[in-house]
């Protein structure tokens, strides 16, 4: 299995230090609605969790909420609340998007607020050392007393002062240096400290609350490539210096960023997805319509370190996508039921050439899926191995007639259990109804119309609507059986396909 590390460069053998995985994501700090670029980012670290997993890797998996910073107090008083209330607000929203989408809850989460104490003994640990000072009542790390910072990025020292003129400061000892511990300003939260009253930097928090979870050194660090520099730089320099121990983490894996265009033209100039800018809100996707798995596959089509743009068109494509899937899953289901209730459980059979054919194909797909995410956890080659898998087993679920014999059997239940855990691996459940309930707007685009798959609700009511059909068939009621038939269409615009085995039913392309 190889992975792209940032801090060389290059493709590498990925061999953890030790088990389990020890494995660090940055957050978000909860001050908006999450937004694609966060979902992006969440989906994919959770692919890799699922991935490590299914590859024999047992997993610690830490994600922090920085639940204090200026834009929290920025959106408080945007909000009219405490910074705490806001942040609180935020996260509840964090955990209901992402549970929709499938993404598993961390093993561990953590609140920079919970963390204050060993924050400033971090500090205090680095002030000791020299790597840090006090300049009256802030704290600053001290860049010249790492040699190696910029590594990471790779950045030159003109680039580094560069990034510093952000935050420029006269007391800094080198323009270069970072805040690890801010004076309160009047208004703001604070903490008691040997230095005064104030809070944390930024930086500080995450190199804190990895070390006190996961220890001094950690296998993965997952983050957005828009935190290398400096954030995860500043995370290298300060836990190194007060530990000693290199490298503090093993292998970075950095998401590239999701932009919108800046109009609602889509060739328009691109722009990263930001609160500070134009954002698409997860749960404004949702309530338009879009099944949260067919979401969650339209951001594992690319490759996890690519830049990409958000598209209404592409997006469109993917949730039809993943309805190929979920009509393959059905009619699986559909037919495991229809041949069980027609073989005896142990009723003898040689497999036929179909099912020779097919058994060959679904060794040939699982490989395939293995190597494309074997190779830097390429979900965009996964999905494609996925695709031509459902086509074959579609070309056999097609090819089965009005007899059912063991072997048939054998190789349906086969086809659903390799189709079940290659798509779980990804997160993406393949059933029309997945919750994506939701009405809030989205925020910097245009309404989308992306209505394309049923509610929980509405799924319910067109089986029963379907089972109702059978009942009426079976009387040879056709009239009746009619009548369901337009209203299924009418009313949920649904497509009838009747079947040797059964009705089957799939939304309109088009509603």
């Amino acid at each position: 299995m190889q992975v792209y590390n940032t801090a060389s460069g290059r493709k590498e053998t990925f061999e953890p230090i030790a088990l389990p995985v020890k494995m660090y994501v940055c957050g978000l700090t909860p001050k908006n609605e999450p937004h694609l670029g966060h979902a992006r980012l969440f989906v994919v670290n959770d692919t890799i969790r699922r991935y490590l997993e299914y590859r024999g890797y047992p997993v610690t998996y830490v994600q922090n909420f920085t639940d204090i910073d200026d834009k929290i107090i920025a959106a408080g008083l945007r909000d009219g609340m405490p910074p705490s209330e806001a942040a609180r607000r935020y996260t509840e929203t964090y955990f209901r998007d992402m549970d929709r989408l499938g993404v598993r809850r961390a093993d561990i989460f953590t609140y920079v607020t919970e963390f204050i104490p060993n924050i400033i003994a971090f500090v205090q640990g680095l002030i000791d050392k020299g790597h840090a000072y006090v300049v009256d009542g802030d704290v600053y790390f001290w860049v010249p007393s790492f040699p190696t910072y910029g590594a990471l990025s790779g950045r030159d020292a003109d680039a580094m002062l560069a990034g510093a003129r952000i935050e420029p400061d006269e007391r800094k000892r080198d323009p270069r240096d970072f805040a690890l511990w801010k004076s309160a300003k009047p208004g703001e939260p604070w903490w008691e400290s040997p230095w005064g009253k104030g809070r944390p930097g930024w930086h500080i928090e995450c190199s804190t609350m990895a070390m006190e979870t996961l220890g001094e050194r950690i296998d993965i660090h997952g983050g957005g490539s828009d935190l290398i520099f400096p954030h995860h730089e500043n995370e290298i320099a300060q836990t190194e210096s007060l530990t000693g121990a290199h490298p503090f983490v093993r292998y970075w894996l950095h998401t590239g960023m999701l932009s919108l265009p800046a109009s609602d033209d889509e060739t328009a100039a691109l722009e990263k997805m930001a609160h500070s800018g134009a954002f698409v809100t997860i749960r404004s996707l949702l309530a338009e319509g879009i099944p949260a798995p067919a979401l969650r596959m339209y951001l594992l089509g690319k490759q996890y370190r690519d830049n990409f743009a958000f598209s209404a068109e592409q997006l469109r494509a993917f949730a039809a996508r993943w309805r190929r899937w979920a009509e393959a899953a059905a009619t699986l289901k559909r037919l495991i039921a229809w041949a069980e209730a027609r073989v005896a459980p142990s009723a003898p059979g040689e497999p036929g050439e179909a099912e020779r054919a097919l058994a060959e194909q679904l060794t040939a797909g699982r490989a395939a899926f293995v190597a494309a995410m074997d190779d830097d956890l390429n979900t965009s080659e996964a999905l494609a191995a996925l695709d031509e898998l459902v086509h074959r087993i579609n070309d056999f679920s097609h090819g089965v007639g009005e007899t059912a014999t063991p072997t048939i059997l054998g190789a349906l239940r086969e086809s659903q259990a390799v189709l079940d855990e290659l798509s779980d691996v990804l997160g993406i459940a393949l059933a029309y109804g997945v919750d994506s309930s939701g009405t809030a707007p989205g925020v910097g685009t245009a309404s989308l119309t992306l209505t394309v798959g049923p509610s929980p609700e509405q799924v319910a009511a067109i089986e029963a609507l379907i089972a109702q059909r059978a009942e009426a068939r079976q009387a040879k009621q056709w009239a009746e059986a009619d009548r369901i038939r337009k209203q299924l269409d009418e009313t949920y615009g649904v497509v009838l396909k009747d079947t040797p085995q059964g009705a089957t039913w799939s939304p309109r392309q088009e509603r």
